[in-house]
């Protein structure tokens, strides 16, 4: 999976198309990527990966919106990841309003 998908490619694109479908700004996007040591997919096959996005928000965003967030989200990841036919990849998006959120900039 390393080689496989495009992690910056993937975060420049997504930063002004989600900023447009939410009414932010590009400068409001944060993306980490966090690879995980061990994950167990279904019956353990190794030909089994995930890629799994969590998007937390500012409260106020309605459903609707959420959905075309999460739409995008998967159409960028496609357009991000070659193909890789030895691996069925799942692709998920966890979209989340933020509870408490304080922001700093210097």
């Amino acid at each position: 999976m390393t080689d496989a998908f495009d992690r910056q490619g993937f975060a420049l694109a997504l930063h002004p198309a989600a900023a447009e479908v939410i009414g932010s700004t590009v400068p409001a996007f944060k993306t980490r990527f966090r690879p995980t040591g061990e994950t167990v997919i279904a019956d353990g096959n190794p030909g089994e990966a995930m890629i799994h996005l969590e998007i937390a928000l500012l409260p106020g965003r309605d459903t609707e919106t959420k959905d075309r967030l999460a739409e995008l989200v998967l159409a960028l990841l496609t357009d991000h990841l070659k193909p890789t036919p030895d691996l069925n990849i799942q692709l998920t998006v966890e979209i989340r309003d933020l509870a408490n959120y304080h922001k700093q900039v210097r």
